[in-house]
């Protein structure tokens, strides 16, 4: 999909996360964009497995959180996610196990930290942009 410029979607904190798996298999879904919608909750991972691309398997994560969105708008593969002004990982694709629960919107950083680890909180405002 090609677009030339997208607005900021922004994200409350709502529940902090503490765990970690090693054999996880999430499952990158092909599409590389999704919408998400004002209100809507979805939980948000973390890997250091670097070059992971849709339709990819994610074994090694760490588990951020879950946030409410509050301006909905488009997530794109390669955005960046901030947490107050914090560069938290750069999205490499989406996974369905949970739906129509919630999406799982997985990160990749180098650093593998946990919400908890990270010390966030309920209320703290993520930012995801290109």
């Amino acid at each position: 999909m090609m677009y030339s410029v997208k607005a900021d979607i922004r994200i409350e904190l709502v529940a902090l996360l503490k765990g970690r798996r090693e054999h996880r298999e999430l499952k990158l879904i092909p599409e590389q964009t999704r919408a998400v919608c004002r209100n809507e909750i979805h939980e948000f991972i973390v890997t250091d497995e670097p070059d992971h691309h849709p339709g990819d398997r994610v074994n090694r994560i760490a588990y951020l959180g879950f946030g409410e969105v509050k301006t909905g708008g488009l997530l794109a593969v390669g955005d960046m996610v901030r947490i107050d002004g914090q560069e938290v990982g750069k999205l490499v694709g989406f996974d369905r196990t949970h739906l129509p629960n919630h999406m799982n919107i997985i990160l990749f950083s180098s650093k593998m930290l946990t919400g908890e680890e990270h010390g966030f909180s309920p209320g703290q405002v993520m930012i995801i942009n290109r």
